[in-house]
């Protein structure tokens, strides 16, 4: 059994040292890779002294260095944590068995169910952030995951080699999850301790920007695997938009058999136009959607094929 510690870096100097000695001692067959996303200070260094592999990604942002790691690193199980030592490593047993168990393909290290991640983290409206991407994406997704945003996961290989990574940022750990629960992979959750960054190291996130981000993506990928969902929505506002403007018309009409309100009727028709418009693309992309998902499983049965022979 191979197992792959992934730790993506940026600026972790004063941890990453840490982080890897944690590791080490609990994973002691484990292959410990960081890649390091141009940081300015000694990250690289402190990981080959304490026995890492260290690679280095040019392109910037945790989405890209992510990707990078997820196609070059071969392994039977990957453990992903960042590395600012904020997750204990003595949890990766737990996250790994429902894995080696064959009982789900990615697992996550929850830090809001326990309360410590309210009780450590210093930074202001990460909790409110935290909630709002929650509850959208257990609201669209009629799921019940209890922590998005965890850097802490432990991935089966088929999970790995099937997942197109496209965000370049902090937004990947979102564009994972969203994909987890589109593609029907088995998600578990395991209830860990977080701590807080030491004094001295700064956190990478910015809780505005890359709140938007997430945000963002969230929607794009809604609109991607929902789009029936997602147009029939719009169809339904502009359809109560083009009514609200066309019933004062059509009563006038109805009484006095004349339109004096010509803009009305013309926004009217507009807007049903609109509606009937948004349906038929919500329509279309949906068998477009459907026969995607249908080449994705059958990608999904070689890759796992391809896994039989990897692992002999």
């Amino acid at each position: 059994m191979r197992v792959a510690v992934l730790i993506p870096c940026y600026n972790e100097e004063q941890t990453i040292g840490s982080v890897i000695q944690d590791f080490r001692k609990e994973l002691p067959q484990a292959d410990i890779y960081v890649y390091d996303n141009n940081s300015k200070d000694q990250t690289s260094k402190v990981a080959e002294e304490n026995g890492a592999i260290v690679s280095r990604e040019y392109k910037q942002g945790k989405g890209n260095v992510v990707r990078s790691m997820f196609r070059d690193i071969e392994a039977d199980y990957y453990v992903m944590v960042d590395g600012d030592r904020t997750y204990p490593a003595k949890f990766v047993h737990q996250l790994l068995e429902p894995l080696i168990n064959q009982e789900a393909n990615i697992v996550i290290g929850d830090r809001l169910s326990n309360g410590t991640y309210i009780e450590e983290n210093k930074r202001k409206f990460h909790n409110l952030g935290n909630n709002l991407v929650r509850n959208l994406i257990n609201f669209l997704y009629k799921s019940d995951l209890k922590d998005i945003m965890t850097g802490y996961r432990a991935f089966d290989r088929l999970f790995v080699k099937s997942m197109p990574i496209m965000s370049p940022g902090f937004e990947i750990e979102t564009e994972m999850t969203l994909h987890t629960l589109d593609k029907r992979f088995t998600i578990r959750e395991i209830p860990i301790e977080y701590k807080d960054r030491p004094d001295g190291s700064e956190s990478k996130l910015n809780t505005f920007s890359d709140g938007y981000k997430v945000l963002n993506k969230i929607f794009n990928l809604f609109k991607e695997y929902k789009p029936l969902l997602f147009f029939s929505f719009w169809s339904g506002v502009f359809l109560l938009l083009g009514l609200s403007a066309g019933i004062p018309v059509i009563v006038e009409f109805i009484n006095t058999g004349y339109i004096s309100k010509v803009p009305s009727a013309i926004l009217a028709v507009g807007l049903v136009i609109l509606s009937v418009l948004s349906l038929v693309c919500g329509l279309i992309l949906d068998t477009v959607a459907a026969n995607f998902n249908k080449q994705y499983e059958l990608e999904l049965n070689k890759i796992k094929s391809d896994m039989k022979d990897f692992q002999k």
